[in-house]
């Protein structure tokens, strides 16, 4: 990918970088885009934060995961968009304290430490940037905090079906569990009753979705 391309690329995902100076833009662009393929690791628990990734194509599952090893989906990042734990353990100069997964192949910018820094003092749309993303995923996480303590775990799992808005989708009951953060015997058992019903067919690491108008009514419950 030209030069040329390559900054168009990144000025149309991240439009809040387009005022800088092109000394200052060049600079970011000068390290080789960071590619990285599915399953990978992005950033692990405890784990220092080198820079602020500026994420080119892919997408990154971030989760959380307990003591006892069950994890929490927590929310994803998607090009255009950044990482708020990274963003929070950069300012707050912490450690991770959550896990970033490569769903899909990555392609990405990680803009150093001191240069995200720097951004933050001294480029406002940036910095409106970031807190405009501390707002929007703020407001995502307390509405996973209130549907784990509040909501029923069958509802949870008809929206999580019906939310993918396609009639078979190819999952494990595990990676169901996992976006869930419950377990697998739990799903399953759910899963079972939702076929015994006639809302879904299930195959190996396949469901079908058979009646989605119940589904749905199952999810508004």
């Amino acid at each position: 990918m030209s030069d040329t391309v390559d900054r168009e690329n990144l000025l149309n995902l991240y439009p809040a970088l387009a005022g800088l100076p092109a000394g200052r833009l060049a600079a970011l662009l000068r390290p080789a885009v960071l590619e990285l393929p599915a399953g990978s690791r992005v950033f692990a628990e405890h784990q220092p934060c080198q820079g602020f990734p500026l994420l080119l194509a892919g997408s990154i599952k971030v989760v959380k995961q307990s003591a006892s090893g069950r994890e929490l989906m927590l929310y994803r990042v998607a090009p255009g968009g950044s990482c708020i734990i990274t963003s929070s353990c950069l300012l707050g100069r912490s450690d991770y304290n959550a896990r970033g997964i490569a769903e899909t192949p990555l392609r990405l910018r990680l803009v150093p430490a001191p240069a995200f820094a720097q951004l933050m003092l001294d480029h406002a749309p940036f910095r409106d940037f970031v807190f405009h993303l501390f707002a929007e995923r703020i407001a995502e996480l307390m509405q996973l905090v209130e549907e784990v303590a509040f909501t029923r775990l069958d509802r949870r799992l008809a929206r999580l079906i019906v939310a993918q808005d396609r009639a078979v989708l190819n999952v494990t009951h595990q990676q169901l569990a996992d976006e869930l953060g419950s377990v697998r015997e739990i799903v399953s058992r759910l899963l079972k009753g939702f076929a015994e019903q006639g809302l879904v067919a299930l195959g190996r690491e396949q469901l079908t979705v058979t009646d989605r108008a119940g589904l749905l009514k199952v999810a508004a419950l």
